[in-house]
């Protein structure tokens, strides 16, 4: 049997609307019929988000790199131990001060994650998040993936739930999706033995849900995972999905093997996740979560042109301008550490879809039928790195917010 009459069954349930099995999962993670997998991913987002593709204005803050599972998690290339060479902690002016880069840039939203470091305690997330939204109140915070908030309650004493309603009052609107990989014990013993169980990082999220902290979900794949193990890692996101209707957006994050434990002892040095794979992950992702409103590629991992491709095998968010992407250029990611509004709209229209901005919580702050392009400008060098410049404002149609200038910087991205 062919794998297009393979799938032919799994067609007639996305065709009419039915939940896929576990079986219907494996199936398509088993397939080599890529197209045919896109196709249906295809017509499940279509049927949800229609031809809307969005994105967001965010930058990227990594207060610390210093990480008490530096030695464990093996997949990882950016922990560092306190006096190893290339660790660093901010303070909070530096965090201040980098942030500041959205006074001038319409930035929407600070993605913040670090490591779990044994020192920095939680009054001093709580002091940045309320420092960061008296300096730029309509900026929404996404902040610290479920281990950073269990590794808090661990060292203060606190019950996660205290931990979140601490960081919800200083000012986090949601929570990021890292930190999940993949949820089978036998993979984790593996990459990461002293990390959450995949039971604990649900549970964390399950509390977010709760205290009302939406979230995103992850799972990272291309290391050494089973088939079986990605289809069970999405039932466990869909089922508490099921439970709690809390998670945004599913992310499936592309494992970079260069500078890292993992990638020598398997070999793999260089040799990135394959675009077929990405694809792939996207598409099941969309088919298999059917609860999950929108899935996002992530283009500083498999590259602009896999996430343009991307848009037509089930994904309706492409990753924002990002801006200081640290954690997987640490891994060897080729990709540039940020892109443009300009870069971003081209992308999406490229492939024939619509263009809208979001904010955290995937409401839409504008629409682009009018826009025009800026001028390219490269950002100029500045002690703590680029500067920016602006350039004209788009004619865009803001919804519920003034248009704000476009941050152009082709030079910089390639």
């Amino acid at each position: 049997m062919d794998g297009r009459s393979a799938l032919a069954p799994i067609a007639d349930k996305v065709e009419r609307g039915e939940r896929l099995t576990r079986d219907d999962a494996l199936a398509l993670f088993h397939s080599t019929d890529l197209l045919t997998i896109g196709r249906l991913a295809d017509q499940a987002n279509r049927r949800r988000n229609g031809d809307r593709v969005c994105f967001a204005a965010n930058q990227h803050l990594n207060p610390t790199n210093v990480c008490v599972l530096r030695n464990t998690c093996v997949f990882c290339s950016f922990a560092r131990m306190p006096q190893e060479e290339g660790a660093y902690t901010r303070s909070l002016d530096e965090v201040f001060a980098e942030a500041d880069a959205a006074r001038d840039n319409p930035t929407r939203e600070f993605h913040i994650v670090g490591g779990l470091h044994p020192k920095l305690r939680l009054a001093y997330y709580v002091d940045m998040f309320r420092g960061l939204k008296a300096r730029h109140p309509d900026v929404h915070i996404k902040a610290l993936t479920a281990v950073e908030i269990a590794h808090l309650a661990r060292i203060e004493k606190l019950s996660v739930t205290e931990v979140l309603l601490a960081l919800k009052q200083a000012g986090v609107t949601s929570l990021p999706g890292g930190g999940a990989e993949v949820f089978s014990p036998a993979a984790r013993a593996t990459i990461a033995d002293k990390k959450l169980s995949g039971d604990e990082w649900l549970a964390v999220h399950r509390a977010a849900h709760r205290v009302g902290l939406p979230s995103n979900c992850t799972m990272l794949y291309g290391h050494v995972e089973t088939m079986a193990d990605r289809v069970d890692h999405l039932l466990a996101l869909r089922a508490l999905q099921d439970e709690t209707g809390g998670f945004l957006t599913y992310i499936p994050l592309a494992y970079h093997p260069d500078h890292n434990e993992l990638g020598e002892a398997l070999g793999r040095t260089g040799t990135a996740t394959s675009g077929f794979d990405d694809l792939k992950n996207i598409a099941v992702g969309r088919l298999v979560l059917d609860n999950i409103p929108h899935v996002k590629t992530h283009w500083p991992m498999v590259t602009p042109f896999i996430s343009q491709v991307a848009l037509t095998f089930g994904c309706d968010d492409l990753e924002g301008t990002v801006v200081f992407e640290r954690v997987y250029h640490e891994a060897g990611a080729g990709t540039p550490m940020w892109l443009s509004y300009d870069q971003i709209v081209g992308l999406i229209r490229g492939a024939g879809k619509e263009p809208v901005e979001r904010d955290s919580l995937y409401r839409t702050v504008r629409t682009f039928e009018d826009w025009v392009p800026g001028q390219s400008v490269a950002p100029a060098a500045g002690p703590d790195g680029p500067t920016f410049q602006i350039s004209h404002r788009p004619r865009a149609r803001a919804t519920g917010r003034r248009a704000l200038p476009v941050l152009s910087a082709v030079d910089a991205a390639e």
